[in-house]
């Protein structure tokens, strides 16, 4: 026997319990003719009938707080009684750390609930001790390292207790261990917005960062866009011409990832927008674009031939 069933043969309906012949329940109102109708459980209509009636009520006891986690263990997704929740932690000078538990219990059997991520957000801000929280997380991005909510929290504690001293090597870690882990380049650029920005040095070592991580996996689209974000910030693509030939190098070699003739397309046409190049030059950069184009939509990535067809037309436009 499961435990839940273990629990549902122990249950005592609030109807039929004493201590709350006080109240009278409020049952859902769906209209007269609902569309769908749901077809709730008897305990589940219990508990809810219970509990938007202590919500009207506005009743602040220890048999309301109760009266949540029952709520919580059907729906861990109701806002309303997660709300009414911290209400009541605060009534009642709950301890907050037991609260932390609490959470945490329900994080790793529910870690995509939106409404328990955002409840253990108020909480450690109200408790003001986050030294459990990157640990924590680190847990369940271990499991999923693309959680949404759980990077959303991790960022929350960053902000707002100024933790990001160990958060690059946090990314530099996930980026060991799984070199295609976009939330991890997501948030080693996020990391770079918020501590050093963008200086010299800065660039010069995430660059070289990604570059090194292209070499490995030249077809990982997440290492070319943030190599791109990174060059954005220092001025433009166009800034690196080492980055250029160092590609085309590749290219020579057989590499002949779509991102790396796209990037080369990037840069020759940044190059012909504001360089003032010399016109032999010009027409040799614009005979290179054209080229990488008809590589790109005819071998390298078919499938988005008309995308690169449509490319080359509007160059030809521009500068023939």
């Amino acid at each position: 026997m499961s435990s839940s069933e273990s629990d549902d043969d122990d249950w005592v309906m609030y109807c039929d319990r004493e201590e709350w012949s006080d109240v009278t329940p409020i049952p859902q109102d769906d209209g007269d003719a609902p569309v769908v109708a749901i077809a709730y459980s008897a305990k589940f209509r219990d508990v809810y009938d219970y509990m938007r009636a202590m919500w009207k009520k506005n009743e602040m006891s220890e048999r309301a707080f109760s009266l949540t986690e029952d709520a919580i263990k059907l729906n861990p997704a109701n806002y309303t009684v997660w709300h009414y929740r911290r209400v009541l932690l605060k009534a009642l000078a709950k301890d907050l750390r037991n609260e932390l538990e609490y959470i945490s219990a329900i994080i790793r059997r529910e870690p995509k609930n939106y409404q328990v991520w955002y409840h253990r957000g108020i909480v450690v801000k109200d408790l003001n001790d986050p030294s459990a929280e990157l640990a924590f997380t680190a847990e369940i991005l271990r499991i999923d390292h693309k959680n949404y909510h759980c990077w959303q929290h991790r960022q929350l504690v960053l902000n707002h207790f100024k933790l990001w001293g160990t958060e690059l090597g946090y990314t530099t870690e996930l980026l060991t261990d799984d070199i295609r882990n976009n939330s991890a380049w997501n948030q080693r650029f996020y990391t770079l917005v918020n501590t050093t920005g963008f200086d010299k040095d800065t660039i010069d070592t995430e660059v070289k960062f990604a570059v090194d991580a292209i070499k490995i996996v030249p077809n990982n689209e997440s290492a070319w866009n943030y190599l791109n974000g990174v060059l954005t910030k220092a001025g433009g693509i166009h800034l690196f011409p080492e980055l250029r030939d160092n590609f085309e190098h590749m290219l020579g070699n057989g590499i002949d990832s779509p991102y790396l003739l796209s990037f080369l397309v990037d840069h020759y046409t940044k190059s012909l927008e504001v360089e003032e190049l010399e016109t032999e030059a010009k027409e040799q950069a614009l005979t290179r674009i054209l080229y990488l184009l008809d590589q790109l939509a005819t071998e390298v990535d078919f499938i988005r031939k008309e995308y690169w067809g449509y490319l080359k037309r509007t160059i030809q436009q521009k500068y023939l």
